[in-house]
């Protein structure tokens, strides 16, 4: 264990065993008394950023869901009323939600006759570049660098890992998929460069290792996993020798952090049992790490990320959770009609409305993240407070394959920068990067003039 004795411990610490190393949270023990200004504890502190895209648009996208108000609300301001909408789970967290409606993605767009048809396999890749993706089905991909990824490189470099990519679906496919586009296009929506995508994580084992287990080899990590002991029995000395130098503050925050480690790591075995005990799975192509069931998964995924921020291994997380033209199948959201033909609507109103379902669903996953970042105190404030997750999609009217009132909303605190409670709707014709320049400048990129094909920040004044 890395502990300096002396006035302060380290934010940088970790606690190590064989194949793990657990990263602590913020404690008071931490903070240098009366060193920091204000000013200089806010840098040291850069707010947390999730990017979290779902394809095949909304229902609200559609002309007839547009009128009904199944995406955003008819009013704008702060006196919306979400009833209608498939954003209606976010009603008791309206006080850290931002909707901006009405903006496209003509960059996912077809930009010549030989790309129609492929917005499927090109949108990906533009949500969070708001660029246009060269066609090529070989490994000359180019798009632009994604908003994450600009993030990351400027206040992520001091974290253990700068950032982090996750995903829901399957995204190993190689070559080409489909109207001449490689695979990788839709395959993550993280680009280091314009001609350099980086790979999404699908299995909560793969990323839980990643954060916790860095302190050994490949084949250290797989004998403690044999052990069934959790990677907690390994430092359990090193945390009581810690402990004797905290205050009963830090004793419980600790205590409450490395409870949310266990847990999360006895799930992803209780997990890992269940798909290798013989039983037919509804994902039998999926690793053993990967639940079968969706809601599942995604709160793994969740659950992860909040403890990254917790621990400061990461600031920066982009989650893909799902794959154009995906036939997945959500019982829980009481649709039986896959994914992708449930986006295939024909406009039918019962269908819509029956999509809109799908949509609510899956925006209903998003509280569980919101309580855990709340739950989770720093300082005088808690992460939810200090993180802006933008949710979206590149494509609005699934069934038409078009990219204008794209669905984009912004969820968090941002460190004070984002007031919430607020519906802004873009007038017709704004890029979706306008809105995701003015977002850049409340992380702190504001000297940015540009980015994709933006003509301006968007205001986001109520």
């Amino acid at each position: 264990m890395h502990i300096m004795t002396g006035k302060h411990i380290p934010r940088r610490t970790f606690i190590r065993g064989m194949g793990a190393s657990v990263a602590l949270p913020l404690l008071d023990a931490m903070i240098p008394a009366g060193r920091l200004s204000a000013r200089a504890a806010q840098a040291a502190d850069p707010t947390r950023l999730v990017a979290i895209e779902i394809v095949h648009g909304a229902a609200g996208s559609n002309e007839w869901g547009a009128s009904q108000n199944l995406w955003s609300p008819a009013d704008t301001g702060r006196g919306f009323d979400l009833t209608p909408s498939s954003l209606l789970p976010l009603d008791p967290w309206r006080d850290y939600l931002t909707i901006i409606s009405n903006t496209d993605v003509r960059h996912a767009e077809a930009a010549m006759a030989k790309e129609i048809g492929g917005d499927h396999f090109r949108s990906s890749s533009v949500f969070l570049t708001q660029s246009h993706p060269k066609q090529t089905e070989s490994s000359d991909v180019e798009v632009g660098v994604s908003l994450d990824q600009m993030y990351a490189r400027r206040f992520g470099q001091d974290t253990p890992i700068p950032s982090m990519q996750l995903c829901i679906e399957n995204v190993d496919q190689a070559g080409g998929c489909a109207y001449g586009y490689a695979c990788v296009y839709t395959d993550t929506i993280s680009w280091a460069s314009p001609t350099e995508p980086l790979p999404m994580v699908r299995d909560p084992r793969v990323a839980f290792d990643r954060l916790f287990g860095a302190g050994g080899s490949a084949k250290e990590r797989a004998s403690r996993r044999r052990t069934s002991r959790s990677i907690l029995d390994w430092i359990a000395e090193d945390v009581a020798q810690l402990k004797r130098a905290l205050g009963p503050n830090d004793l419980q925050r600790l205590d409450r952090y490395l409870d949310n480690v266990r847990e999360l790591e006895r799930r992803i075995q209780g997990v890992e049992a269940q798909n290798l005990s013989g039983e037919v799975r509804a994902l039998p192509e999926a690793p053993a790490g990967v639940p079968d069931s969706f809601s599942d998964h995604v709160k793994l995924m969740f659950d992860l990320q909040a403890l990254a921020f917790a621990s400061d291994m990461t600031r920066v997380f982009s989650l893909k959770l799902g794959r154009d033209a995906s036939s997945r199948v959500y019982p829980e959201s009481g649709v039986d009609t896959p994914f992708h033909p449930s986006s295939h609507h024909g406009g039918r109103e019962a269908a819509v409305t029956e999509f809109a379902e799908i949509n609510k669903y899956h925006v209903g996953l998003l509280p569980y993240f919101m309580e855990k970042l709340k739950e989770i105190e720093e300082g005088e404030s808690n992460l939810l407070d200090k993180t802006m997750i933008l949710y979206g999609s590149p494509m609005a009217d699934g069934n038409l394959h078009n990219h204008r009132r794209c669905p984009l909303i912004v969820l968090g605190g941002a460190q004070g920068r984002l007031a919430g409670n607020l519906h802004v709707k873009a007038p017709d014709g704004t890029p979706m990067a306008n809105a995701m320049l003015t977002l850049m400048h409340e992380l702190g990129m504001d000297d940015l003039e540009t980015f994709g094909d933006s003509t301006g920040a968007l205001s986001l004044s109520g």
